[in-house]
């Protein structure tokens, strides 16, 4: 009897033990710390409104059931296998928005998904990607933003079932998948190469929708960009590797006309989510556009998982 009441109280002091450390592990100041921005220049705004249109911001955060792209009220559904996620108001909106918020809030929240409150965010909200963003371009980001108009009220709280509510277990996650390092050239390739990587995997975050992801959401890092179920469920995402059901036999012109027109090679012409990241990358330059079909090009051919039979042949 004895025995059994000291393997207890071991098996409960090593659970506290692992409790407490799994609490300092996660806390989003260790496991994501902020970035160091130091003095910022003038943040120039132009740029700020570039990189908005290559984020496909307002795709995720105009308010639903009206025509104007820059009311960024938020509310948007966004289903995925953990419940549902509501886009937040991202206006300067003072009490409903971020107007509260200052550059090293908005650098934080887009480079390590921690909040002003010091709070994980869902990797919904693709940190993962922005992170490749520099400071100096987030505060001209943040600076466009808040030339837009104010939009009054605040997007429904996210329907998560326990123990995705927790957002304390977001820190575990990222303990294992996020990588907070930013945009590193690679002196091995081109300027534009490089210009296309950055573009298509920071601001352009192409590789969450076109990527297959794993039991807890994460993107399978062997597949990535090979193609696979569309988070929300509704469809199926294609491969834009160099793979023959990619865009093997696509030249670079062709990649960067369906970004700038959403018309294939074929004359067909791209529709849902798609047709909006095309309205967003055909207000970058041709130069630009160019640079991420370089990129896209340069990627290896990948096969993604098999794509299900459609019902009914």
């Amino acid at each position: 009897m004895l025995l059994l009441r000291r393997l207890l109280v071991t098996l409960v002091a090593l659970a506290a033990l692992g409790l407490a450390g799994f609490y300092v592990l996660t806390d989003p100041r260790v496991v994501s710390p902020a970035p160091q921005i130091g003095a910022l220049p003038a943040p120039d705004i132009e740029n700020g409104k570039l990189l908005f249109a290559a984020g496909g911001c307002s795709s995720c955060h105009a308010t639903p059931g009206q025509d104007d792209k820059l009311r960024l009220g938020g509310g948007l559904a966004l289903g995925s296998p953990f419940g549902s996620f509501h886009a937040p108001n991202i206006s300067p909106h003072t009490r409903d928005g971020i107007g509260n918020w200052g550059v090293k809030d908005f650098v934080d929240a887009m480079a390590t998904g921690v909040s002003p409150a010091g709070q994980h965010y869902y990797p919904a909200f693709p940190y993962t990607s922005y992170r490749l963003i520099p400071p100096k371009a987030l505060a001209d980001l943040f600076a466009y933003i808040r030339t837009l108009a104010p939009v009054e009220g605040k997007a429904a709280p996210h329907e998560l079932p326990f123990p995705f509510n927790i957002r304390r277990v977001v820190g575990g996650w990222k303990l294992l998948f996020f990588d907070g390092a930013s945009f590193k050239p690679d002196p091995g390739k081109s300027e534009e190469w490089n210009r296309g990587f950055y573009l298509v995997n920071g601001p352009g975050h192409c590789a969450e929708c076109h990527s297959s992801r794993n039991a807890l959401g994460a993107i399978i890092q062997a597949t990535r960009f090979a193609g696979g179920p569309d988070p929300d469920g509704k469809g199926w995402v294609p491969n834009i590797t160099q793979a023959e059901d990619g865009l093997g036999k696509w030249s670079k012109e062709e990649i960067a006309e369906l970004l700038k027109t959403g018309f294939t090679p074929s004359f067909d012409s791209v529709g849902g989510s798609m047709a909006a990241v095309v309205r967003n990358i055909a207000q970058l330059s041709d130069a630009d556009r160019l640079a991420m079909a370089e990129y896209l090009k340069s990627l290896p051919a990948v096969q993604g998982p098999a794509r299900p039979a459609k019902v009914g042949g």
